[in-house]
Protein backbone atom coordinates (compact mmCIF):
# COMPACT_ATOMS: atom_id res chain seq x y z
CA UNK A 1 0.00 0.00 0.00
CA UNK A 2 1.39 3.42 -0.99
CA UNK A 3 0.66 6.23 1.46
CA UNK A 4 0.72 9.79 0.08
CA UNK A 5 0.94 12.65 2.58
CA UNK A 6 0.02 16.20 1.51
CA UNK A 7 0.28 19.46 3.42
CA UNK A 8 -3.43 20.34 3.40
CA UNK A 9 -6.73 18.44 3.11
CA UNK A 10 -7.66 20.35 -0.09
CA UNK A 11 -4.39 19.37 -1.80
CA UNK A 12 -4.83 15.75 -0.63
CA UNK A 13 -8.29 15.69 -2.25
CA UNK A 14 -6.86 16.90 -5.58
CA UNK A 15 -4.15 14.24 -5.50
CA UNK A 16 -6.56 11.51 -4.40
CA UNK A 17 -8.92 12.36 -7.28
CA UNK A 18 -6.13 11.96 -9.84
CA UNK A 19 -4.91 8.69 -8.27
CA UNK A 20 -8.40 7.20 -8.06
CA UNK A 21 -8.40 7.11 -4.24
CA UNK A 22 -12.03 8.18 -3.97
CA UNK A 23 -13.24 6.32 -0.85
CA UNK A 24 -13.44 8.69 2.12
CA UNK A 25 -12.06 7.46 5.45
CA UNK A 26 -11.45 9.22 8.75
CA UNK A 27 -8.40 11.39 8.06
CA UNK A 28 -7.53 9.96 4.62
CA UNK A 29 -8.81 8.89 1.19
CA UNK A 30 -8.37 5.37 -0.15
CA UNK A 31 -8.50 3.48 -3.45
CA UNK A 32 -6.54 2.06 -6.36
CA UNK A 33 -3.70 0.92 -4.08
CA UNK A 34 -3.24 4.37 -2.50
CA UNK A 35 -4.08 5.99 0.81
CA UNK A 36 -3.86 9.77 0.68
CA UNK A 37 -3.64 11.64 3.99
CA UNK A 38 -2.62 15.13 5.06
CA UNK A 39 -1.17 17.43 7.70
CA UNK A 40 -2.45 20.91 8.57
CA UNK A 41 0.82 22.64 7.79
CA UNK A 42 3.13 22.07 10.77
CA UNK A 43 2.04 19.17 13.01
CA UNK A 44 5.46 19.09 14.71
CA UNK A 45 7.75 21.77 16.07
CA UNK A 46 11.11 21.98 17.82
CA UNK A 47 10.94 21.20 21.51
CA UNK A 48 10.72 24.13 23.92
CA UNK A 49 13.49 24.82 26.46
CA UNK A 50 11.70 23.14 29.38
CA UNK A 51 11.29 19.95 27.30
CA UNK A 52 15.07 19.49 27.53
CA UNK A 53 15.58 20.25 31.22
CA UNK A 54 13.39 21.65 34.06
CA UNK A 55 16.18 24.18 34.71
CA UNK A 56 15.15 26.05 31.57
CA UNK A 57 11.47 26.36 32.51
CA UNK A 58 12.01 29.56 34.50
CA UNK A 59 13.66 32.57 32.93
CA UNK A 60 17.09 33.08 34.52
CA UNK A 61 19.82 35.16 32.90
CA UNK A 62 22.48 32.94 34.49
CA UNK A 63 21.01 29.82 32.84
CA UNK A 64 21.79 31.27 29.41
CA UNK A 65 22.77 30.34 26.77
CA UNK A 66 20.37 27.44 26.32
CA UNK A 67 22.04 25.10 23.82
CA UNK A 68 20.62 21.55 23.81
CA UNK A 69 23.22 18.84 23.02
CA UNK A 70 20.76 17.48 20.46
CA UNK A 71 17.62 19.17 19.17
CA UNK A 72 14.35 17.24 19.22
CA UNK A 73 10.84 17.66 17.84
CA UNK A 74 7.41 17.25 19.40
CA UNK A 75 3.78 17.29 18.34
CA UNK A 76 2.06 20.66 18.58
CA UNK A 77 -0.44 20.50 21.43
CA UNK A 78 -3.72 20.64 19.53
CA UNK A 79 -6.42 17.96 19.71
CA UNK A 80 -7.10 18.05 15.94
CA UNK A 81 -3.38 17.76 15.16
CA UNK A 82 -2.86 14.91 17.63
CA UNK A 83 -5.82 12.95 16.22
CA UNK A 84 -4.58 13.40 12.63
CA UNK A 85 -1.04 12.42 13.60
CA UNK A 86 -2.26 9.13 15.10
CA UNK A 87 -4.08 8.38 11.82
CA UNK A 88 -0.89 9.14 9.85
CA UNK A 89 1.16 7.01 12.24
CA UNK A 90 -1.14 4.00 11.76
CA UNK A 91 -1.12 4.42 7.96
CA UNK A 92 2.69 4.50 7.89
CA UNK A 93 2.85 1.16 9.76
CA UNK A 94 1.05 -0.61 6.89
CA UNK A 95 2.80 1.32 4.10
CA UNK A 96 5.15 -0.31 1.58
CA UNK A 97 6.06 3.15 0.25
CA UNK A 98 5.45 6.76 1.29
CA UNK A 99 5.13 9.62 -1.19
CA UNK A 100 5.96 13.01 0.31
CA UNK A 101 3.46 15.36 -1.40
CA UNK A 102 4.30 18.41 0.71
CA UNK A 103 4.71 21.84 -0.84
CA UNK A 104 7.71 21.67 -3.14
CA UNK A 105 9.96 23.96 -1.11
CA UNK A 106 12.18 24.11 1.97
CA UNK A 107 9.34 24.56 4.45
CA UNK A 108 7.23 21.82 2.84
CA UNK A 109 10.18 19.42 3.03
CA UNK A 110 10.73 20.19 6.73
CA UNK A 111 7.03 19.80 7.66
CA UNK A 112 6.72 16.34 6.13
CA UNK A 113 10.12 15.03 7.22
CA UNK A 114 9.39 15.91 10.84
CA UNK A 115 6.05 14.06 10.69
CA UNK A 116 7.72 10.99 9.14
CA UNK A 117 10.45 11.07 11.80
CA UNK A 118 7.99 11.46 14.66
CA UNK A 119 5.82 8.64 13.30
CA UNK A 120 8.85 6.36 12.92
CA UNK A 121 8.34 5.71 9.20
CA UNK A 122 10.54 2.80 8.06
CA UNK A 123 9.57 2.14 4.42
CA UNK A 124 11.10 3.78 1.30
CA UNK A 125 10.08 7.40 0.63
CA UNK A 126 9.60 9.10 -2.74
CA UNK A 127 9.09 12.81 -3.41
CA UNK A 128 6.34 14.39 -5.53
CA UNK A 129 7.82 17.60 -6.94
CA UNK A 130 5.37 19.71 -8.96
CA UNK A 131 4.87 23.38 -9.77
CA UNK A 132 1.09 23.39 -10.14
CA UNK A 133 -1.90 21.38 -8.91
CA UNK A 134 -3.51 20.77 -12.29
CA UNK A 135 -4.45 17.18 -13.08
CA UNK A 136 -1.78 17.10 -15.82
CA UNK A 137 0.94 18.29 -13.42
CA UNK A 138 -0.04 15.77 -10.72
CA UNK A 139 -0.10 12.86 -13.22
CA UNK A 140 3.24 13.92 -14.66
CA UNK A 141 4.66 14.26 -11.15
CA UNK A 142 3.62 10.73 -10.14
CA UNK A 143 5.14 9.37 -13.34
CA UNK A 144 8.42 11.03 -12.35
CA UNK A 145 8.61 10.56 -8.58
CA UNK A 146 12.00 11.55 -7.15
CA UNK A 147 14.16 9.77 -4.60
CA UNK A 148 13.98 11.33 -1.14
CA UNK A 149 17.79 11.57 -1.05
CA UNK A 150 17.68 14.20 -3.79
CA UNK A 151 16.11 16.62 -1.30
CA UNK A 152 18.27 15.83 1.73
CA UNK A 153 20.18 19.12 1.44
CA UNK A 154 16.87 21.02 1.18
CA UNK A 155 15.77 19.41 4.45
CA UNK A 156 19.12 20.14 6.09
CA UNK A 157 18.83 23.82 5.10
CA UNK A 158 15.28 23.99 6.52
CA UNK A 159 16.38 22.26 9.73
CA UNK A 160 19.40 24.57 10.09
CA UNK A 161 17.10 27.57 9.61
CA UNK A 162 14.64 26.32 12.26
CA UNK A 163 17.37 25.50 14.79
CA UNK A 164 19.17 28.78 14.07
CA UNK A 165 15.97 30.73 14.67
CA UNK A 166 15.40 28.78 17.93
CA UNK A 167 18.95 29.38 19.19
CA UNK A 168 18.89 33.10 18.53
CA UNK A 169 15.23 33.78 19.29
CA UNK A 170 14.96 31.82 22.55
CA UNK A 171 18.25 33.02 24.00
CA UNK A 172 18.24 36.64 22.84
CA UNK A 173 14.59 37.20 23.79
CA UNK A 174 15.13 35.93 27.35
CA UNK A 175 18.46 37.75 27.60
CA UNK A 176 17.14 41.18 26.63
CA UNK A 177 13.87 40.77 28.50
CA UNK A 178 15.67 39.86 31.74
CA UNK A 179 18.36 42.52 31.34
CA UNK A 180 16.30 45.45 30.09
CA UNK A 181 12.59 44.59 30.25
CA UNK A 182 12.16 45.39 33.97
CA UNK A 183 9.81 42.36 34.24
CA UNK A 184 7.11 44.40 32.50
CA UNK A 185 7.35 43.26 28.89
CA UNK A 186 8.87 40.60 26.69
CA UNK A 187 11.46 42.04 24.32
CA UNK A 188 11.18 39.75 21.31
CA UNK A 189 14.37 39.27 19.28
CA UNK A 190 14.54 37.28 16.04
CA UNK A 191 17.18 36.41 13.45
CA UNK A 192 15.21 38.12 10.65
CA UNK A 193 12.63 40.06 12.65
CA UNK A 194 15.15 42.31 14.44
CA UNK A 195 17.19 43.45 11.40
CA UNK A 196 13.90 44.14 9.60
CA UNK A 197 12.73 46.29 12.52
CA UNK A 198 16.14 48.00 12.49
CA UNK A 199 15.63 48.98 8.82
CA UNK A 200 12.33 50.70 9.75
CA UNK A 201 13.73 52.35 12.89
CA UNK A 202 16.86 53.61 11.11
CA UNK A 203 14.76 55.09 8.30
CA UNK A 204 12.52 56.77 10.92
CA UNK A 205 15.57 58.29 12.65
CA UNK A 206 16.99 59.48 9.31
CA UNK A 207 13.71 61.30 8.63
CA UNK A 208 13.46 62.67 12.17
CA UNK A 209 17.04 63.98 12.19
CA UNK A 210 16.95 65.26 8.63
CA UNK A 211 18.07 68.88 8.21
CA UNK A 212 16.86 70.29 4.86
CA UNK A 213 19.44 72.06 2.73
CA UNK A 214 18.43 74.99 0.51
CA UNK A 215 19.59 75.10 -3.11
CA UNK A 216 18.61 76.97 -6.27
CA UNK A 217 17.89 75.74 -9.79
CA UNK A 218 18.03 77.80 -12.97
CA UNK A 219 15.38 76.89 -15.54
CA UNK A 220 13.90 78.60 -18.55
CA UNK A 221 10.84 78.20 -20.75
CA UNK A 222 11.43 78.24 -24.52
CA UNK A 223 8.53 77.45 -26.89
CA UNK A 224 6.46 76.18 -23.94
CA UNK A 225 9.13 73.60 -23.08
CA UNK A 226 11.08 73.75 -19.82
CA UNK A 227 14.87 73.53 -20.04
CA UNK A 228 17.23 73.09 -17.05
CA UNK A 229 20.69 74.61 -16.73
CA UNK A 230 23.29 71.83 -17.07
CA UNK A 231 25.31 73.50 -14.30
CA UNK A 232 22.89 71.79 -11.88
CA UNK A 233 22.19 73.04 -8.38
CA UNK A 234 23.50 76.30 -6.93
CA UNK A 235 24.33 76.24 -3.24
CA UNK A 236 23.96 80.01 -2.82
CA UNK A 237 21.37 82.42 -4.15
CA UNK A 238 24.14 84.85 -5.14
CA UNK A 239 25.75 82.36 -7.52
CA UNK A 240 22.35 81.54 -9.05
CA UNK A 241 21.50 85.24 -9.46
CA UNK A 242 24.78 85.85 -11.30
CA UNK A 243 23.91 83.17 -13.86
CA UNK A 244 20.32 84.45 -14.11
CA UNK A 245 21.45 88.03 -14.79
CA UNK A 246 23.91 86.84 -17.43
CA UNK A 247 21.07 85.39 -19.55
CA UNK A 248 18.31 87.96 -19.05
CA UNK A 249 17.70 89.84 -22.31
CA UNK A 250 19.56 87.30 -24.46
CA UNK A 251 17.86 84.90 -26.86
CA UNK A 252 17.75 81.13 -26.36
CA UNK A 253 19.55 79.22 -29.15
CA UNK A 254 19.13 75.51 -29.88
CA UNK A 255 22.65 74.06 -30.20
CA UNK A 256 21.93 70.38 -30.74
CA UNK A 257 19.03 68.01 -31.45
CA UNK A 258 19.54 64.25 -31.12
CA UNK A 259 17.09 61.40 -31.62
CA UNK A 260 18.11 58.03 -30.22
CA UNK A 261 15.98 55.01 -30.98
CA UNK A 262 15.83 52.27 -28.40
CA UNK A 263 14.07 49.15 -27.21
CA UNK A 264 12.23 48.54 -23.96
CA UNK A 265 11.54 44.98 -22.83
CA UNK A 266 8.35 43.70 -21.25
CA UNK A 267 8.25 43.69 -17.43
CA UNK A 268 9.74 40.58 -15.85
CA UNK A 269 7.45 37.73 -14.85
CA UNK A 270 6.58 37.70 -11.16
CA UNK A 271 8.39 36.05 -8.32
CA UNK A 272 6.62 36.24 -4.96
CA UNK A 273 8.36 39.41 -3.78
CA UNK A 274 7.75 41.39 -6.97
CA UNK A 275 4.08 40.32 -6.91
CA UNK A 276 3.76 41.47 -3.29
CA UNK A 277 5.48 44.75 -4.17
CA UNK A 278 3.16 45.37 -7.14
CA UNK A 279 0.00 44.50 -5.18
CA UNK A 280 1.00 46.80 -2.33
CA UNK A 281 1.84 49.64 -4.71
CA UNK A 282 -1.27 49.29 -6.88
CA UNK A 283 -3.92 48.09 -4.48
CA UNK A 284 -2.48 48.68 -1.00
CA UNK A 285 -2.57 44.92 -0.22
CA UNK A 286 -0.33 43.76 2.60
CA UNK A 287 2.39 41.21 1.86
CA UNK A 288 0.42 38.61 3.82
CA UNK A 289 -2.81 39.38 1.91
CA UNK A 290 -1.02 38.89 -1.40
CA UNK A 291 0.64 35.66 -0.25
CA UNK A 292 -2.67 34.20 0.92
CA UNK A 293 -4.37 35.25 -2.33
CA UNK A 294 -1.75 33.78 -4.67
CA UNK A 295 -1.65 30.63 -2.50
CA UNK A 296 -5.43 30.36 -2.95
CA UNK A 297 -5.08 30.77 -6.74
CA UNK A 298 -2.44 28.00 -6.69
CA UNK A 299 -4.72 25.67 -4.74
CA UNK A 300 -7.53 26.44 -7.19
CA UNK A 301 -5.11 25.25 -9.93
CA UNK A 302 -5.23 28.66 -11.66
CA UNK A 303 -1.61 29.75 -11.10
CA UNK A 304 1.65 27.92 -10.45
CA UNK A 305 3.57 27.45 -7.17
CA UNK A 306 3.88 30.90 -5.56
CA UNK A 307 6.74 30.78 -3.01
CA UNK A 308 9.44 31.39 -5.58
CA UNK A 309 12.35 33.79 -5.92
CA UNK A 310 13.01 33.68 -9.66
CA UNK A 311 11.43 35.69 -12.48
CA UNK A 312 12.46 33.16 -15.15
CA UNK A 313 10.93 30.07 -16.73
CA UNK A 314 12.90 26.91 -17.44
CA UNK A 315 13.26 26.04 -21.13
CA UNK A 316 11.01 22.97 -20.80
CA UNK A 317 8.02 25.25 -20.08
CA UNK A 318 8.19 26.84 -23.56
CA UNK A 319 6.31 24.04 -25.42
CA UNK A 320 3.43 24.37 -22.92
CA UNK A 321 3.02 28.13 -23.27
CA UNK A 322 0.77 28.13 -26.34
CA UNK A 323 -1.70 25.88 -24.51
CA UNK A 324 -1.60 28.10 -21.42
CA UNK A 325 -2.29 31.21 -23.52
CA UNK A 326 -5.19 29.47 -25.27
CA UNK A 327 -6.70 28.75 -21.85
CA UNK A 328 -6.82 32.47 -21.02
CA UNK A 329 -10.09 32.96 -22.92
CA UNK A 330 -10.99 36.06 -20.91
CA UNK A 331 -8.00 37.76 -22.56
CA UNK A 332 -8.84 36.58 -26.10
CA UNK A 333 -8.57 40.09 -27.68
CA UNK A 334 -4.98 40.32 -26.42
CA UNK A 335 -4.17 36.99 -28.10
CA UNK A 336 -5.01 38.24 -31.60
CA UNK A 337 -1.54 39.66 -32.35
CA UNK A 338 -0.01 36.29 -31.32
CA UNK A 339 -2.25 34.10 -33.50
CA UNK A 340 -0.55 32.25 -36.34
CA UNK A 341 2.94 33.22 -35.20
CA UNK A 342 5.67 31.31 -33.44
CA UNK A 343 5.79 32.45 -29.82
CA UNK A 344 8.76 34.63 -28.88
CA UNK A 345 11.42 32.88 -26.79
CA UNK A 346 13.33 35.63 -25.03
CA UNK A 347 16.36 34.85 -22.86
CA UNK A 348 14.88 37.38 -20.42
CA UNK A 349 11.98 34.95 -19.93
CA UNK A 350 13.34 31.46 -20.62
CA UNK A 351 16.63 30.60 -18.91
CA UNK A 352 16.99 27.27 -17.13
CA UNK A 353 20.23 28.42 -15.50
CA UNK A 354 18.23 31.00 -13.50
CA UNK A 355 15.71 28.40 -12.23
CA UNK A 356 16.41 26.01 -9.35
CA UNK A 357 13.39 24.32 -7.75
CA UNK A 358 10.58 26.36 -9.30
CA UNK A 359 9.98 28.83 -12.11
CA UNK A 360 8.27 32.25 -12.03
CA UNK A 361 4.57 32.56 -11.17
CA UNK A 362 2.44 32.11 -14.29
CA UNK A 363 -1.14 31.05 -15.12
CA UNK A 364 -1.76 27.33 -15.65
CA UNK A 365 -4.33 27.87 -18.41
CA UNK A 366 -7.15 26.56 -16.19
CA UNK A 367 -10.26 28.74 -16.43
CA UNK A 368 -10.77 30.89 -13.30
CA UNK A 369 -14.22 30.63 -11.69
CA UNK A 370 -15.82 32.26 -8.64
CA UNK A 371 -12.85 34.45 -7.77
CA UNK A 372 -13.02 37.07 -5.05
CA UNK A 373 -12.27 40.66 -6.04
CA UNK A 374 -8.78 40.34 -4.58
CA UNK A 375 -8.13 37.05 -6.38
CA UNK A 376 -9.35 38.52 -9.66
CA UNK A 377 -7.01 41.52 -9.37
CA UNK A 378 -3.98 39.42 -8.46
CA UNK A 379 -4.70 36.92 -11.24
CA UNK A 380 -5.04 39.79 -13.73
CA UNK A 381 -1.54 41.01 -12.85
CA UNK A 382 -0.07 37.52 -13.32
CA UNK A 383 -1.96 36.87 -16.57
CA UNK A 384 -1.03 40.19 -18.20
CA UNK A 385 2.66 39.80 -17.32
CA UNK A 386 2.63 36.34 -18.87
CA UNK A 387 0.89 37.51 -22.06
CA UNK A 388 3.20 40.53 -22.38
CA UNK A 389 6.24 38.21 -22.31
CA UNK A 390 5.32 36.99 -25.83
CA UNK A 391 4.59 40.40 -27.35
CA UNK A 392 7.15 42.32 -29.40
CA UNK A 393 9.50 44.72 -27.64
CA UNK A 394 8.38 48.32 -27.34
CA UNK A 395 10.22 50.71 -29.66
CA UNK A 396 10.94 54.19 -28.37
CA UNK A 397 12.73 57.32 -29.43
CA UNK A 398 14.48 59.52 -26.91
CA UNK A 399 14.96 63.13 -28.02
CA UNK A 400 17.54 65.35 -26.33
CA UNK A 401 17.62 69.11 -26.98
CA UNK A 402 20.62 71.22 -25.96
CA UNK A 403 20.42 75.00 -25.89
CA UNK A 404 22.48 78.00 -24.90
CA UNK A 405 21.85 81.50 -23.62
CA UNK A 406 25.02 83.61 -23.49
CA UNK A 407 27.50 81.14 -21.96
CA UNK A 408 24.92 79.13 -19.97
CA UNK A 409 23.96 75.71 -21.35
CA UNK A 410 20.50 74.15 -21.00
CA UNK A 411 19.06 70.71 -21.65
CA UNK A 412 15.74 68.89 -21.89
CA UNK A 413 14.69 65.47 -23.09
CA UNK A 414 11.53 63.59 -23.93
CA UNK A 415 10.46 60.13 -24.93
CA UNK A 416 8.17 59.09 -27.70
CA UNK A 417 6.74 55.60 -28.09
CA UNK A 418 7.12 54.58 -31.75
CA UNK A 419 5.71 51.05 -31.42
CA UNK A 420 3.69 50.03 -28.39
CA UNK A 421 4.65 46.37 -28.50
CA UNK A 422 3.97 44.79 -25.10
CA UNK A 423 2.53 48.07 -23.78
CA UNK A 424 -0.70 47.20 -25.61
CA UNK A 425 -1.30 44.44 -23.03
CA UNK A 426 -1.56 47.09 -20.31
CA UNK A 427 -3.42 49.70 -22.38
CA UNK A 428 -6.65 49.18 -20.42
CA UNK A 429 -4.81 49.36 -17.09
CA UNK A 430 -5.20 52.99 -16.00
CA UNK A 431 -2.81 52.56 -13.07
CA UNK A 432 -0.12 51.24 -15.41
CA UNK A 433 -0.54 54.21 -17.72
CA UNK A 434 -0.24 56.63 -14.80
CA UNK A 435 2.87 54.83 -13.59
CA UNK A 436 4.41 55.16 -17.04
CA UNK A 437 3.88 58.89 -17.10
CA UNK A 438 4.99 59.46 -13.52
CA UNK A 439 7.90 57.01 -13.45
CA UNK A 440 9.42 57.90 -16.77
CA UNK A 441 8.39 61.55 -16.93
CA UNK A 442 7.17 60.79 -20.40
CA UNK A 443 6.74 63.84 -22.60
CA UNK A 444 6.65 64.33 -26.33
CA UNK A 445 8.64 67.35 -27.49
CA UNK A 446 7.72 69.60 -30.42
CA UNK A 447 10.09 69.63 -33.41
CA UNK A 448 13.19 71.76 -32.81
CA UNK A 449 15.76 72.88 -35.41
CA UNK A 450 19.45 73.21 -34.60
CA UNK A 451 20.40 76.89 -34.76
CA UNK A 452 16.89 78.28 -34.16
CA UNK A 453 16.60 80.97 -31.49
CA UNK A 454 14.11 83.18 -29.79
CA UNK A 455 12.92 84.74 -26.53
CA UNK A 456 12.58 82.67 -23.34
CA UNK A 457 11.43 83.08 -19.72
CA UNK A 458 14.18 82.27 -17.20
CA UNK A 459 13.53 81.63 -13.50
CA UNK A 460 15.69 80.93 -10.47
CA UNK A 461 13.74 78.59 -8.18
CA UNK A 462 14.50 78.06 -4.51
CA UNK A 463 14.34 74.35 -3.54
CA UNK A 464 14.93 72.28 -0.43
CA UNK A 465 16.39 68.81 -0.14
CA UNK A 466 13.82 66.22 0.93
CA UNK A 467 14.14 63.57 3.65
CA UNK A 468 14.01 59.89 2.67
CA UNK A 469 10.51 58.47 2.50
CA UNK A 470 9.16 56.11 5.16
CA UNK A 471 9.05 52.46 4.16
CA UNK A 472 5.86 51.04 2.71
CA UNK A 473 5.41 47.27 2.66
CA UNK A 474 6.45 47.37 -1.00
CA UNK A 475 9.72 49.22 -0.38
CA UNK A 476 10.41 47.22 2.81
CA UNK A 477 10.05 43.94 0.89
CA UNK A 478 12.55 45.24 -1.67
CA UNK A 479 14.91 46.28 1.14
CA UNK A 480 14.63 42.81 2.71
CA UNK A 481 15.33 41.25 -0.68
CA UNK A 482 18.56 43.25 -1.08
CA UNK A 483 19.64 43.39 2.61
CA UNK A 484 18.85 47.10 2.82
CA UNK A 485 20.58 48.23 -0.37
CA UNK A 486 18.61 50.64 -2.55
CA UNK A 487 18.61 48.99 -5.98
CA UNK A 488 16.34 49.74 -8.94
CA UNK A 489 18.18 47.75 -11.59
CA UNK A 490 16.60 44.28 -11.93
CA UNK A 491 19.82 42.51 -12.97
CA UNK A 492 21.69 43.86 -9.94
CA UNK A 493 18.74 43.05 -7.68
CA UNK A 494 18.87 39.44 -8.88
CA UNK A 495 22.53 39.26 -7.88
CA UNK A 496 21.73 40.55 -4.37
CA UNK A 497 18.88 38.08 -3.74
CA UNK A 498 21.40 35.54 -2.44
CA UNK A 499 22.05 37.86 0.51
CA UNK A 500 18.46 38.96 1.11
CA UNK A 501 17.07 38.63 4.63
CA UNK A 502 14.34 36.05 5.12
CA UNK A 503 12.89 33.99 2.31
CA UNK A 504 10.16 35.17 -0.09
CA UNK A 505 7.72 32.84 1.67
CA UNK A 506 8.52 34.13 5.19
CA UNK A 507 8.87 37.89 4.72
CA UNK A 508 5.13 38.56 4.97
CA UNK A 509 5.01 36.66 8.28
CA UNK A 510 8.00 38.63 9.60
CA UNK A 511 6.28 41.95 8.85
CA UNK A 512 3.10 40.54 10.44
CA UNK A 513 5.04 39.62 13.59
CA UNK A 514 6.35 43.19 13.92
CA UNK A 515 2.75 44.44 13.82
CA UNK A 516 1.61 41.79 16.32
CA UNK A 517 4.41 42.69 18.75
CA UNK A 518 3.39 46.35 18.33
CA UNK A 519 6.90 47.27 17.20
CA UNK A 520 5.57 48.98 14.06
CA UNK A 521 2.34 50.65 12.96
CA UNK A 522 0.86 51.65 9.62
CA UNK A 523 -0.23 55.16 8.66
CA UNK A 524 -1.89 55.09 5.23
CA UNK A 525 0.65 52.97 3.32
CA UNK A 526 3.64 54.08 5.38
CA UNK A 527 5.27 51.95 8.08
CA UNK A 528 6.48 53.66 11.25
CA UNK A 529 8.16 52.20 14.33
CA UNK A 530 6.39 52.50 17.68
CA UNK A 531 8.23 53.87 20.70
CA UNK A 532 8.73 50.28 21.91
CA UNK A 533 10.28 49.33 18.56
CA UNK A 534 12.61 52.34 18.63
CA UNK A 535 13.72 51.60 22.20
CA UNK A 536 14.32 47.92 21.46
CA UNK A 537 16.70 48.72 18.59
CA UNK A 538 18.45 51.37 20.70
CA UNK A 539 19.06 48.75 23.42
CA UNK A 540 20.76 46.34 21.05
CA UNK A 541 24.44 47.14 20.77
CA UNK A 542 25.42 43.88 19.04
CA UNK A 543 25.52 44.70 15.34
CA UNK A 544 25.10 40.97 14.59
CA UNK A 545 21.52 41.07 15.84
CA UNK A 546 20.28 44.05 13.87
CA UNK A 547 22.41 44.21 10.73
CA UNK A 548 20.56 43.38 7.51
CA UNK A 549 23.90 42.79 5.77
CA UNK A 550 25.11 40.25 8.33
CA UNK A 551 21.74 38.48 8.41
CA UNK A 552 21.94 38.39 4.62
CA UNK A 553 25.25 36.52 4.89
CA UNK A 554 23.54 33.87 7.07
CA UNK A 555 20.78 33.60 4.48
CA UNK A 556 23.39 33.06 1.78
CA UNK A 557 24.91 30.22 3.82
CA UNK A 558 21.48 28.60 4.17
CA UNK A 559 21.09 28.71 0.39
CA UNK A 560 24.57 27.21 0.06
CA UNK A 561 23.50 24.35 2.36
CA UNK A 562 20.65 23.67 -0.09
CA UNK A 563 23.19 23.47 -2.91
CA UNK A 564 25.58 21.24 -0.86
CA UNK A 565 28.21 23.99 -0.86
CA UNK A 566 28.19 24.52 2.90
CA UNK A 567 27.72 22.26 5.92
CA UNK A 568 24.65 22.71 8.15
CA UNK A 569 26.77 21.69 11.16
CA UNK A 570 29.24 24.49 10.49
CA UNK A 571 26.44 27.05 10.16
CA UNK A 572 24.93 25.98 13.52
CA UNK A 573 28.33 25.95 15.23
CA UNK A 574 28.88 29.56 14.13
CA UNK A 575 25.45 30.52 15.50
CA UNK A 576 26.10 28.77 18.82
CA UNK A 577 29.38 30.65 19.21
CA UNK A 578 27.68 33.91 18.31
CA UNK A 579 24.83 33.37 20.80
CA UNK A 580 27.34 32.50 23.57
CA UNK A 581 29.29 35.69 22.82
CA UNK A 582 26.15 37.86 22.86
CA UNK A 583 25.04 36.40 26.22
CA UNK A 584 28.44 37.12 27.75
CA UNK A 585 28.53 40.70 26.42
CA UNK A 586 24.99 41.64 27.53
CA UNK A 587 25.35 40.09 30.97
CA UNK A 588 28.45 42.24 31.54
CA UNK A 589 26.68 45.45 30.44
CA UNK A 590 26.62 47.88 33.36
CA UNK A 591 24.51 50.43 31.52
CA UNK A 592 21.35 51.01 33.54
CA UNK A 593 19.11 51.79 30.57
CA UNK A 594 15.79 50.01 30.69
CA UNK A 595 13.01 49.71 28.17
CA UNK A 596 9.91 51.58 29.29
CA UNK A 597 6.60 49.79 29.36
Amino acid sequence: MTVCIAEKPSVARDIAQVLGATTKRDGYMEGNGYRVTWTFGHLCTLKEPHDYTPQWKGWDIYKLPMIPPRFGIKLIENDTYIKQFKIIESLFKDATMIVNCGDAGQEGELIQRWVMQKAGAKCPVKRLWISSLTEEAIREGFQNLKDEEQYQSLYEAGLARAIGDWLLGMNATRLYTLKYGMNRQVLSIGRVQTPTLALIVNRHLEIENFVPQTYWELKTIYRDVQFSATKGKFTTREEGEQFLQSIVGNDFTVTDVTHKKGTEYAPRLFDLTSLQVECNRKFGYSAEDTLQTIQSLYEKKITTYPRVDTTYLSDDIYPKCAGILNGLTEYAPLMQPLRGKKLARSKKVFDSSKVTDHHAIIPTGVQPHNLSDMERKVFDLVARRFIAAFYPDSKISTTTILGKVANVEFKTSGKQILEQGWRAVFASDKQHQEDEKEGEQEKTLPAFEKGESGPHKPELAEKHTQPPKPYTEATLLRAMETAGKLVDDEELRDALKENGIGRPSTRAAIIGTLFKREYIRKERKNLHPTQTGIELISLIKEELLKSAQLTGIWEKKLRQIERKEYQAGQFLQELKEMVTGIVTTVRRDTNNRRSRE
